[in-house]
This record gives structure tokens, C-alpha cells and sequence, in this order.
């Protein structure tokens, strides 16, 4: 068998170039790719991978995958949606973000990943509050007379 060390794709040995690549490259045999460093077909990942949580935005994204690669679980982000026309255009209403882990990892990952956001939201709520409480004083103190001279 003949191997393409750009897809990985197997080819019979009459074949001498890839047909799902651009350019068409060459094909090389089990050994080259062994030379490579490059996997056969067979020997590629097969690991499935399902949707631990949603992220609305990249830095929550971000967040979870951090926290994801701290606890050794393998992560995948993929975008939901790329912008406002494709809510537009396709009426897809998806999360920015799908955080991604494999089938094995996931009883492990929804459980951090649900506690990361319960500690955001509250982080978030505790923003808010300071911001109110600060916009309250302000108002109070612009509303009072000047001082007299």
C-alpha cells in the first residue's frame, strides 16, 4: 500500500498520487511515513469527541479550555457560528463556542466546566453590584451643593 504524508489517506500500489490533496502530491510507502514520524491510517486517533459545555463568548472559551488542560482532559473548541449573518442568513442560533472533550473525559470535564461557570456568574454578579453601588455614590455626591468658601 502507498500512504499520502499530507491526508494520511491509503492508496493501492498502482495509484502514485493522492487525489483528495491540492497539488496531487506524491505517494510514499509504509516505511517512508514510519521515517516520517507519520501514522497509518489504522493507527490515527479514534477518539470520539462530545460537547462538554457552550462558551457565549471567546473569553469564557478560553477560560474553560485552561482550566480543561490543567486537569489533563483533552480539549476541542469549534466555533457555533462566525457572526451575525449566519443568525441572518441560516437562523442558527448556536453558542459562540462548543468546548469539546472526549467520550471518556466527559463525566470528568461538565462537572469543572459547570463549576467554572458558576463561579464566572458569581464573579459577574459581584461586578455589577460594585459598579451600582459605585454609580449610586457618585450620584449622591454630584447632587450634593458645593462646598462653601
Amino acid at each position: 500500500m502507498k500512504y499520502c504524508a499530507r491526508c494520511g489517506s491509503e492508496y493501492q500500489d498502482s495509484v502514485n498520487d493522492c487525489a483528495d490533496c491540492p497539488g496531487n502530491p506524491l505517494l510514499v510507502s509504509e516505511a517512508e511515513m514510519r521515517a516520517r514520524g507519520l501514522p497509518l491510517p489504522h493507527e490515527m486517533d479514534k477518539r470520539v469527541f462530545v460537547r462538554a459545555a457552550s462558551a457565549e463568548d471567546p473569553f469564557t472559551a478560553e477560560a474553560f479550555v485552561e482550566l480543561l488542560s490543567e486537569a489533563n482532559i483533552p480539549v476541542l473548541v469549534r466555533a457555533g457560528r462566525s457572526g451575525l449573518v449566519d443568525t441572518l442568513t441560516t437562523g442558527n442560533l448556536l453558542p459562540w463556542w462548543e468546548i469539546l472533550v472526549p467520550e471518556d473525559q466527559a463525566a470528568r470535564a461538565i462537572p469543572l466546566l459547570e463549576q467554572e461557570r458558576v463561579q464566572e456568574e458569581a464573579t459577574a454578579d459581584e461586578a455589577v453590584a460594585a459598579a451600582e453601588e459605585e454609580e449610586r455614590e457618585m450620584e449622591l455626591t454630584s447632587s450634593a451643593p458645593p462646598p462653601a468658601h
